[in-house]
């Protein structure tokens, strides 16, 4: 397997939400052929036509030409099963819901309907990879690429490597992010890995902050991006991610690490009205 900063010529991504669609964008667009695998045909539809929109709007903004983006476009198909992943395919990465039994089950399926030297990786933000390598039968071939959002702009990706994880797919994986421009940083796997945990206890301190009235969301995230150089602040960061995802992280580390990552009641409240942040239109700000 090459270590070049290349990128591998073939990528399956399993889901096309907003964070699968910007993983598949990303590698479509460095020249990888993607297989985006989806539940049912109109899912597979629905996240062509996003992944599309995506090349579009990055064609629009200057980051690729038109003929470039075009040409990733007719590099990107869409299945509805995953047993359709090209044998041949060099990596496959997860980007389903953050729930264990649905990552560790798709990607066993993947791992069935691949080529043993296939790298299989999870984009999860929080979950244990040594918890989701124990499902698969090859772990040395398996780590965490942990991307953000939005995918085609950010230049971070977190590997997370399991003790299983071999020292060929780390470096493998490597020279995959740097192919993308991206840079990696390398962790071990631990409960909510070195970003989620560090972001998750920003963002639950600013919704606290919210909740006992010390400032309103606008002051506390400007506090963020003037004094410290953030650039976006907390609680709008909470509001991109997704408020449900930040509360079903907030609960996992309270289970693994202890009360300081216990979800702040304002979070559970707007949680559960489906003021979910952008994606719903409303969360700390309005999005309409």
């Amino acid at each position: 397997m090459t270590t070049a900063a290349v990128p591998p010529a073939r990528v399956g991504v399993l889901g096309g939400g907003r964070m699968g669609a910007g993983i598949a964008q990303s590698f479509a667009a460095a020249g990888s052929s993607v297989t985006v695998v989806e539940h049912d045909a109109a899912a597979a539809a629905t996240a062509h036509d996003r992944i599309a929109a995506g090349l579009r709007l990055a064609a629009e903004r200057g980051g690729l030409d038109g003929s470039a983006a075009r040409a990733a476009t007719g590099r990107v198909t869409a299945v509805a099963s995953v047993a359709e992943l090209p044998h041949g395919t060099q990596l496959v990465v997860e980007a389903v819901p953050e729930d264990v039994a649905l990552k560790a089950g798709l990607l066993a399926d993947a791992e069935q309907a691949v080529a043993a030297e296939c790298v299989l990786a999870s984009n999860t933000s929080s979950l244990p990879v040594t918890e989701l390598a124990a499902a698969l039968k090859r772990p040395a071939r398996f780590l965490g690429m942990h991307f953000f959002n939005p995918v085609p702009v950010s230049t971070l990706v977190e590997l997370v490597t399991a003790p299983d994880t071999s020292e060929e797919t780390l470096t493998a994986a490597t020279g995959w992010t740097r192919a993308l421009g991206k840079q990696e940083i390398v962790v071990s796997d631990s409960p909510g890995f070195a970003s989620s945990r560090l972001g998750l206890a920003l963002g639950l301190e600013a919704i606290r902050m919210v909740e006992e009235g010390v400032a309103d969301p606008e002051a506390i995230d400007t506090a963020m991006r003037l004094g410290y150089k953030h650039p976006m602040g907390p609680l709008r960061l909470t509001d991109v991610v997704g408020l449900d995802v930040r509360l079903a992280i907030a609960e996992h580390l309270h289970t693994t690490l202890g009360q300081r990552f216990a979800p702040p009641r304002l979070l559970r409240e707007k949680v559960a009205r489906g003021e979910l942040g952008r994606k719903t239109g409303q969360g700390f700000y309005s999005w309409h």
